[in-house]
């Protein structure tokens, strides 16, 4: 096989050959009913928030296997991953508080009181803080992510629904559903920048980091709100048909994937032109996507349908589709096994999904004339790429964090990555010919 490609010193590549599967079934207690799932990229965890029994399951990352079921308050209903100081955080919405968790322990170390009825939560890298979005009170509580401490109270729209977080500009979006609004805050300074108008029930955000654009989605009007990150104002919108729902950003193929839950299928919006490229038929009403930035794929969880469908990024077509438990309501990437998790509401389960891009077990690259040993994935402050003399001169690489979100240009020799919060990334490695994905996790 012809190497063509950046050579990364630090990892194993992956062959390419697609494959998907249900590889196990997490069966939780009855009525636990799952509602929200993270990941933590230091130590290969996943969490899953049970809005029914007052807990969060912990999940070993490598073995699937339960490590511990923490209580927390009543009716969790959100969770958020602080890769800075290792800390989960789930929002109670009947207890009104956060409950942060130690990421190596287990422990629960503090509950934060928050307004009334807390429902979504967002991290913010840059000032270390995290939003909770308080629906009865309509406001926004941010915590220190360090002393776990209530730095103020932000005033919001009615019913503050759900968050995304742009971090050119360092800001803070609020989606509130019922007021047709989305607050926009500074993250510096905590302070309400501008309200955007111009949205009729809106469900959800994402951010797209190649153009610094936000997209809400609306409901009832049958489109998708755009906003522009630097001017906080709608710059258009794009009709993708009613029941748009949930969200999510490719940043590799610079697209935005909409659930349609009313017509069964994705809607596929080209991010620079703002317009719908495909329409993508999936299962029953169609409602939490998630992005896999490894191998570039797409996951849909099927409400109705009791199952995930599984898209190619760059080709727009469907892969697989898998059946999972009763009700898959969220979905996490698990970058480091390269697996997916979906939280199964009514069925009261956590289905894992293994994708691969290898055959059989991982590859790594035996030294050869035109490519160095590789050694250990650990990277602090510095990541270096090899060229390989086979090169092509339109190669180019490319570093994800674990949400699929494009943090830094690479370029042979050394890259500083100093900046970034440790945890578990991906170079991308792509020429003309084929694509790899390496995983790096980052210290200080």
């Amino acid at each position: 096989m012809k190497v063509s490609r950046l050579l990364l010193v630090v990892g194993c590549l992956l062959s390419a050959a697609p494959a998907q599967w249900l590889e196990t079934t997490i069966q939780l207690p009855d009525s636990s009913f799952p509602v929200a799932l993270c990941y933590n990229s230091q130590n290969d965890k996943v969490y899953c928030a049970n809005w029914g029994s007052a807990s969060v399951t912990i999940i070993d990352g490598a073995t699937n296997s339960i490590i511990a079921i923490v209580s927390v308050g009543d009716l969790p209903l959100a969770l958020c991953y602080n890769p800075h100081d290792n800390k989960v955080y789930s929002a109670n919405s009947r207890s009104d508080d956060v409950t942060v968790i130690d990421g190596a322990t287990n422990q629960v170390i503090a509950t934060t009181a928050t307004g009334d009825y807390p429902q979504i939560l967002c991290y913010n890298p840059q000032d270390n803080r995290v939003y909770c979005g308080n629906r009865n009170s309509d406001d926004v509580t941010v915590i220190d992510g360090t002393t776990n401490q209530v730095i103020t109270t932000v005033h919001a729209g009615i019913n503050p629904w759900a968050f995304c977080y742009n971090p050119q500009d360092d800001k803070v979006y609020c989606l509130n559903h019922e007021s047709d609004d989305v607050t926009v805050i500074d993250g510096a300074s905590n302070q309400v920048i501008t309200t955007v108008h111009a949205i009729n029930h809106p469900y959800a955000l994402c951010y797209d980091s190649q153009d610094n654009k936000v997209y809400c989605t609306n409901y009832f009007d049958k489109n998708v709100t755009v906003i522009d990150g630097a001017a906080n104002r709608v710059i258009g919108t794009v009709a993708v048909g009613r029941g748009a729902w949930g969200l999510c950003y490719n940043p590799q193929n610079n697209r935005v994937y909409v659930a349609k839950g009313d017509a069964g299928a994705l809607a596929v919006i080209d991010a620079a032109a703002d317009s719908v490229v495909a329409l993508v038929v999936v299962g029953n009403e169609p409602y939490a996507v998630c992005y896999n930035a490894v191998n570039n794929r797409v996951y849909c969880g099927n409400c109705d349908g009791m199952s995930v469908t599984v898209i190619e990024g760059a080709l727009d077509s469907v892969l697989a589709t898998i059946g999972v438990g009763e009700g898959p309501t969220a979905l996490v990437h698990n970058p480091a096994e390269n697996r997916v998790y979906v939280a199964n509401y009514a069925g009261s389960s956590i289905s894992v999904i293994r994708d691969s891009i290898y055959t059989g077990t991982e590859e790594c690259l035996s030294p050869a004339a035109d490519r160095p040993p590789l050694t250990a994935s650990i990277v602090r402050g510095v990541l270096r790429l090899l060229q390989a003399p086979s090169i092509k001169p339109q190669a180019s690489s490319c570093l994800f964090d674990i949400s699929g979100r494009k943090v830094l240009d690479l370029h042979a020799g050394a890259n500083d990555v100093s900046r970034l919060a440790p945890g578990v990334y991906f170079v991308r490695l792509a020429d003309g010919e084929e694509r790899r994905a390496v995983k790096v996790v980052i210290q200080r």
